[in-house]
């Protein structure tokens, strides 16, 4: 509570929040929620929760170099990271899943940390493809609003940052050897001497920790899985969807799926609040959706997504012992093999 990054965090939440909800009457949105047919939320929890096991199948097939671990063990631990991100800032979670593998399994936190960035890069270029893909229909909606321009300015900045870091990335999983020379170059001239070896290491699993892009194959596959996955949560937009009286096609909600889940990059507070409905609702809008009805929507689909995976996470937390205030540090040590 302390930290000013948090405070920050609030503050944008806020003026995001603001701009979703602006002009807004409170009673044309609860008129919208109170007509919705929420029984439609069921199937689509069901088949997001499809892709929370896709999720740990992929993170398994990320991890197979490193160590052999079926994704019924890696299910528990990607809903602990979900919850992390859910209530912690700054995406704690992804520290948290990694932690809890390691006191686990004894996969090293860098080594896994390498597959998790390598996840969310993936993620940020099947987003960016979603907003591509339907950018040309959303300027014919849009005119000369300069909404569409503001989309692809972020868009094209997106795909300069994640592709460059994607290409790093698979050059330093084929090359393995010259990235750790090139690493240990930087080491010798950055860091001091004292840490030299330890940063070294942390380094050099790192690197081992991305040898599942080695092949083109791999990387394929891990790209296939991750348009499965995004898919399978524009399936849960689709399904909240039919709880309100509009429709959309399912490609407007890949384009929305897009928006908001590179908007949420953006530091705010825990739970993404703002920063997801804000676009959200302007997205729908966009479309002809009346403001009331594309805020009630967006508001619920929020609260589904954010309430069942947090949920079960608690729970896997609580069973592994995770206070909630606290991101666990007490790691054993690695395994010689995973070290």
């Amino acid at each position: 509570m302390k930290n000013w990054k948090f405070w920050l965090g609030v503050l944008v939440s806020a003026l995001f929040l603001w701009l979703a909800l602006r002009g807004l009457h409170v009673g044309d949105l609860w008129e919208a929620l109170k007509d919705a047919r929420l029984w439609w939320l069921l199937p689509g929890i069901g088949v997001y929760f499809i892709g929370v096991w896709a999720r740990a199948w992929r993170w398994h097939y990320l991890l197979r170099p490193v160590k052999a671990i079926s994704t019924r063990t890696m299910f528990p631990i990607v809903a602990i990271g979900y919850m992390g991100n859910n209530i912690y800032p700054a995406r704690a979670g992804e520290i948290l899943r990694a932690v809890v593998l390691k006191r686990k399994e004894g996969v090293a936190v860098s080594a896994s940390l390498a597959t998790i960035i390598v996840e969310r890069v993936f993620d940020g270029v099947v987003m960016l493809a979603f907003v591509f893909l339907n950018l040309p229909e959303l300027a014919q909606l849009t005119g000369d609003s300069g909404f569409v321009g503001n989309i692809q300015s972020v868009a094209l900045w997106g795909t300069v940052a994640f592709m460059g870091a994607l290409g790093v990335f698979l050059l330093a999983a084929m090359f393995p050897l010259r990235a750790e020379r090139v690493v240990a170059w930087f080491i010798a001239r950055l860091v001091p001497v004292r840490w030299r070896d330890k940063v070294s290491g942390i380094a050099n699993r790192f690197i081992g920790g991305l040898e599942s892009l080695r092949s083109p194959r791999e990387a394929l596959m891990v790209f296939l899985t991750s348009v499965v996955i995004w898919l399978l949560e524009t399936g849960k937009y689709w399904f909240v969807m039919h709880a309100f009286d509009f429709e959309v096609s399912f490609f407007a909600l890949m384009l929305m799926n897009g928006i908001v889940n590179l908007a949420t990059t953006i530091p705010s507070a825990p739970g993404y609040v703002g920063t997801f409905d804000a676009p959200g609702i302007a997205v729908l809008v966009t479309y002809g959706v009346p403001q009331a009805l594309a805020a009630a929507y967006t508001l619920t689909l929020h609260v589904a997504l954010w309430v069942p995976i947090t949920a079960l996470g608690a729970y896997y937390a609580l069973r592994e012992g995770i206070r909630w205030g606290e991101v666990p540090t007490d790691e054993p040590q690695p395994n010689p093999e995973t070290a």
